[in-house]
C-alpha cells in the first residue's frame, strides 16, 4: 500500500471536538467533509434571506400566516433539528443542560412569540459556527492503520523442501524462514546465517545498522539490509515485537483524554442560570406588579431566552481556533485539532528524541585523525577499501571531498564484526574497529577510549596510521530550537533515545540538555514518559519521528511529530505535526497556541460584556429581538476580525 504525506484532509476531528451536528449524510467515523455539509446551512440561509426578503418587501402578498409559518419552519429544520436530537439525546442520558438544550429552547420560543426569522437566524449561526470549526481541521480518520504498511505481511517458510509464502499469523515457533534483502524480518527469531546487517530504526530508534551473528536475535519489523539471511522463529507474531509496538500504541490511545471544547463545559453552568431566570422574569412579577400581565411577561421572558442563546460565544470561539489553526498552518505547524492549540500553552515538560528530532539520522565525518600521513593521502587510503563496502558508513566516507582515483585496492576480505583488510597501492590496509587492531597487533592510541561516537581505525603497513570519527549530524536549528523552548518558560528537557547511551548523553550535553537517556526500547520510553506524567504538576509534550516512538506519542498529553522525514505511524498517532521536521518550529507552536488562547478569550470576554448588558436591556424590556440579535451578529462580527488577526501575526 503506497504511503501518502499527511495533509489536512487526512486529520480527525474526533480528538478535536465532540459531537458534529451539522451536514445530511455526515458519518463522524469515516466520511471525508464535502459540499454535501454545508448545505443544510446554505438552504437555511437562502430561505432565512428570501423569507425576510418577502416580509418587508410585500412581494408576495399571500405570505403571511401559515405560509409564512411553513416557509420558517422548513428554513429551520435543516440546521435545528440536529441540535433538537442532540439535546434530546443528552437528556436521555442525565445531561438535561447543555448548549443544545438551549439553542432548542431559544429558537423555538422565538417561533412562540411569532419571531420566525430570529429563531431561524439564531439556529443558523450555530450551524455556522460549528461548520467553521469543521472546516478547520476537516473530517477523517484519526486512528493507527497505518502501521499496517510497517506490519510484515508475508514469511517465506520452509514446509515440505520448499520455500512457501504464509501469512506471519499462520508461522509456529521453531520454523525456518528466509529473508530476502530489503524486506522486513516477519516475526522474533534467531540467525541461521553467518551474518546478517539490518535496519532496526523502526523498533530501536538506532540509526546505525545492526550487524547480527550467527544465532544471535532478531526481531520482527527489522529490514534486511545485505543478502538472503534464514531465520528460526522464537515467538508467534502476536508475541514479536511489531506486535507489541501495535499494541501500546492502541493502548496508549485509549489512555488518551479527550479534551472538551469550552462552551461544552461553560453551557452546564450557563444554561441552567438563563433558562431559571427566564422562567422566573415570567412567573415572580406576578408578586411584585400590580398591572401584571402573563402573556407580556411570558414575551419578555422568551427574548430574555434568545438574547441570552450563546451563539456568540459558540461562534467566536471555534473562529479564534480556526485563526490558530491557519495561522499554525502557514508556519509549517499542523495541529490535529483545536485543543491542542489549548494544550500547547500548558506543556511545561519537554521530552524529545534524539535521532531524525534534533538530528539528521545521516551519517556525517565529523573528525579525520591523521597519524604521520597528510589527511588527503590518509583518506585516498581509507576510501580504496570502503569502496569496496555498501555499509552506510563506508558511504559517508565516500563523501569526502577527494576521491582516490589513483588509490585501487586488491584483496579486500571482510574480517567478521571486525573490519576490512586488504592492500592499496601495494600497501597492507586494516580498516575497522578497535578489535581488529589488537587481533593483528597494532597498538592504538588510549584518546580513542574516550570517542563515543562511531570510529573507523585506520593501519597502514602494519602501524597505525588514524581514525575517522563518523557521527549523526544535528540539525541546523537543534541549538536554535532549545534556546526557543527555554525562553518560551520552558526550564524541563528531557531526551531518551533509542540510541547508545554515550552517544546520547553527548548530544545532549552538546545541546544544553541536563537529563538524558539512550538505549531505550519504546516500552523504556514510554514507561519513562508516564513516570513524568503521573507527577500532578507535569504537562508533557513528546517529540519524536520513528515507528518505535508511536507509543509515547499517543500517550503523552501532546505528542508532537518532525513530519517532513518522520514515519508514517508518528505522524498518523502525533497531535501536532512539524511539517518542515525543523525543532525550532516546537517553541513558534507553543507561542501560537498562546496568542490563540489570548484570542479566544477575548472574544469570550467581549460576548460576555455584551451579552449582560443587552440581557438586563431585555429583562427590564427595552431591547427587542431584532436589537439583541443585532448585538449578538456584531459580537460575532467583532469576534471574527478579532480572529482574523492570527493570520497576521508573525512569532519568531
Amino acid at each position: 500500500m503506497k504511503k501518502e504525506k499527511l495533509n489536512l484532509r487526512d486529520i480527525d476531528v474526533e480528538k478535536h471536538s465532540g459531537q458534529h451536528l451539522h451536514g445530511a449524510g455526515h458519518n463522524n467515523n469515516s466520511e471525508k467533509i464535502n459540499f454535501r455539509t454545508y448545505l443544510p446551512a446554505i438552504f437555511s440561509f437562502v430561505m432565512l434571506i428570501v423569507g425576510i426578503a418577502l416580509d418587508y418587501f410585500n412581494a408576495f402578498p399571500h405570505f403571511s400566516g401559515w405560509i409564512r409559518i411553513l416557509w420558517y419552519v422548513i428554513a429551520y429544520i435543516p440546521v435545528g433539528f440536529p441540535v433538537m436530537t442532540e439535546g434530546w439525546k443528552s437528556i436521555k442520558n442525565g445531561d438535561f443542560f447543555t448548549e443544545f438544550f438551549l439553542m432548542s429552547i431559544a429558537t423555538l420560543g422565538a417561533f412562540v412569540i411569532g419571531e420566525y426569522p430570529e429563531g431561524v437566524a439564531v439556529m443558523l449561526f450555530y450551524a455556522v459556527g460549528e461548520l467553521f470549526q469543521n472546516a478547520a481541521v476537516k473530517k477523517a480518520k484519526r486512528n493507527i492503520k497505518a502501521l499496517l504498511d510497517v506490519r510484515p505481511n508475508e514469511a517465506l517458510v520452509y514446509r515440505e523442501n520448499n520455500y512457501i509464502s504464509v501469512n506471519p499469523e499462520m508461522v509456529e515457533i521453531g520454523e525456518k524462514v528466509q529473508v530476502r534483502v530489503g524486506e522486513k524480518i516477519p516475526l522474533d527469531g534467531t540467525l541461521l546465517s553467518k551474518k546478517g546487517s539490518f535496519n532496526t530504526a523502526a523498533l530501536t530508534g538506532e540509526s546505525k545498522p545492526d550487524t547480527i551473528a550467527k544465532g544471535e536475535k532478531v526481531f520482527a519489523g527489522s529490514i534486511n539490509l545485505d543478502g538472503v539471511i534464514e531465520i528460526k522463529t522464537t515467538k508467534k507474531f502476536k508475541d514479536s515485537s511489531i506486535a507489541r509496538i501495535l499494541d501500546m500504541v492502541e493502548n496508549a490511545t485509549a489512555r488518551k483524554s479527550k479534551t472538551e471544547l469550552f462552551i461544552r463545559k461553560f453551557a452546564r453552568i450557563y444554561t441552567p442560570i438563563v433558562v431559571f431566570l427566564a422562567i422566573g422574569l415570567t412567573f415572580l412579577p406576578y408578586f411584585f406588579v400590580d398591572d401584571y400581565v402573563f402573556r407580556d411577561w411570558l414575551y419578555r421572558a422568551l427574548i430574555f431566552l434568545v438574547i441570552s442563546c450563546p451563539c456568540a460565544l459558540v461562534i467566536s470561539i471555534p473562529l479564534g481556533y480556526f485563526g490558530g489553526l491557519g495561522a499554525a498552518s502557514k508556519n509549517g505547524i499542523l495541529f490535529k485539532g483545536a485543543s491542542f492549540l489549548d494544550e500547547m500553552t500548558k506543556v511545561n515538560t519537554v521530552v524529545m528524541d534524539k535521532t531524525g528530532t534534533v538530528t539528521k539520522g545521516v551519517f556525517k565525518i565529523k573528525e579525520i585523525k591523521s597519524i604521520d600521513w597528510g589527511e588527503t593521502d590518509f583518506m585516498k587510503y581509507l576510501m580504496a577499501m570502503e569502496e569496496q563496502s555498501t555499509h552506510p558508513i563506508a558511504k559517508a566516507i565516500m563523501e569526502y571531498k577527494d576521491k582516490g582515483e589513483d588509490f585501487q585496492a586488491s584483496n579486500v576480505s571482510e574480517v567478521a564484526g571486525k573490519g576490512l583488510k586488504g592492500t592499496v597501492n601495494g600497501k597492507a590496509i586494516l580498516v575497522g574497529n578497535k578489535a581488529l587492531m589488537i587481533s593483528n597487533n597494532i597498538e592504538v592510541p588510549s584518546e580513542t577510549d574516550t570517542i563515543v561516537e562511531s570510529i573507523v581505525m585506520v593501519s597502514i603497513e602494519g602501524k597505525f596510521a588514524g581514525y575517522v570519527i563518523i557521527a549523526d549530524e544535528l540539525k541546523d536549528d537543534a541549538h536554535e530550537a532549545i534556546k526557543q523552548i527555554r525562553d518560551s518558560g520552558i526550564s524541563k528537557i528531557i531526551m531518551l533515545s533509542g540510541d547508545k547511551d554515550s552517544i546520547t548523553q553527548q548530544v545532549a550535553k552538546e545541546m544544553g540538555i541536563h537529563t538524558a537517556k539512550g538505549g531505550l526500547l519504546p516500552e523504556d520510553k514510554l514507561e519513562e514518559v508516564e513516570k513524568l506524567m503521573s507527577e500532578t504538576d507535569n504537562k508533557v509534550a513528546f517529540i519524536g519521528d520513528g515507528i518505535n516512538d508511536a507509543p509515547v506519542l499517543a500517550a503523552s498529553d501532546v505528542g508532537i511529530a518532525m513530519g517532513g522525514l518522520g514515519s508514517d505511524v508518528a505522524i498518523e498517532t502525533a497531535d501536532v505535526i512539524i511539517q518542515t521536521d525543523q525543532p525550532s518550529k516546537i517553541a513558534r507552536a507553543i507561542k501560537i497556541g498562546r496568542s490563540t488562547r489570548s484570542i479566544v478569550w477575548q472574544n469570550i470576554g467581549l460576548a460576555f460584556g455584551v451579552k449582560a448588558v443587552v440581557l438586563i436591556l431585555g429583562a427590564g424590556g427595552l431591547a427587542t429581538m431584532w436589537e439583541a440579535v443585532f448585538a449578538d451578529v456584531g459580537v460575532a462580527l467583532l469576534a471574527i476580525f478579532n480572529a482574523v488577526r492570527l493570520q497576521k501575526m508573525t512569532w519568531k
